[in-house]
């Protein structure tokens, strides 16, 4: 992060308490230092309007839309250019990002790999997808200005789409749209069902309200 500019680095679950000791981190120890922690994925990317997803399509199978690594630049460029913020999210080297980690994300960059070793190692899957943002110049959001766009033209933050999401879910408990058994399966669909259809603000508000009214009439019928 440190070679290409970057500087905003969170990261989720930490499993060692002094991961920010880390000896590899030579020359960049202020970047560990102002690292943000955070629990869950969930959290990290929660004011986020763009989450990509990274990892290889050797065993498994794409639930959103797969984009290869060197159109990301473009994406990400347009984005920030809007007033969006981006997140790009890694998993651990052993499996990489799981399915449920992927149901965050908007769309999913393959880093091309050859099927007999797909893994990479971490810090060598970071260091290529940054480099090829920094080489067709995609302006880092902390150090060049963007001018936003109006809010009703947005993509709507992570958080605000999990807020919908936990509305519409509840409106499908009170209707009995399913079996408890696939409540779980339910909310994955329904996570990645909202990234694909870009909602904006205005969106968000009118189908919140849609379903908070629905849930309200399910929950009061016979009283």
């Amino acid at each position: 992060m440190a070679n290409f500019g970057l500087r905003r680095l969170v990261v989720v679950a930490a499993f060692d308490p002094t991961w920010r000791e880390a000896r590899s981190a030579i020359g960049a120890p202020e970047l560990l230092l102002n690292a943000v922690e955070s629990a869950t994925l969930a959290d990290a990317v929660a004011d986020c309007t763009l989450v990509v997803g990274t990892g290889t399509l050797t065993r498994r199978k794409a639930e959103q839309r797969v984009v290869p690594l060197p159109v990301l630049a473009t994406l990400v460029s347009r984005e920030l250019a809007r007033g969006g913020r981006v997140a790009l999210v890694f998993g651990p080297e052993k499996h990489g990002l799981t399915r449920e980690d992927l149901s965050w994300c908007h769309i999913l960059v393959e880093i091309p790999t050859d099927p007999l070793q797909p893994s990479m190692n971490l810090g060598q899957a970071v260091a290529v997808c940054l480099y090829e943002l920094a080489r067709q110049a995609v302006p880092a959001p902390e150090s060049t200005p963007v001018t936003p766009v109006p809010s009703a033209t947005s993509a709507e933050p992570s958080g605000r789409l999990e807020l919908l999401a936990g509305v519409i879910e509840e409106a499908m408990r009170a209707a009995g749209y399913s079996p408890r058994a696939m409540q779980p399966a339910n909310r994955h669909d329904l996570r990645l069902l909202l990234r694909r259809l870009t909602l904006t603000a205005q969106d968000t508000r009118r189908i919140l309200g849609l379903f908070r009214r629905i849930l309200w009439r399910l929950n009061h019928l016979g009283s």
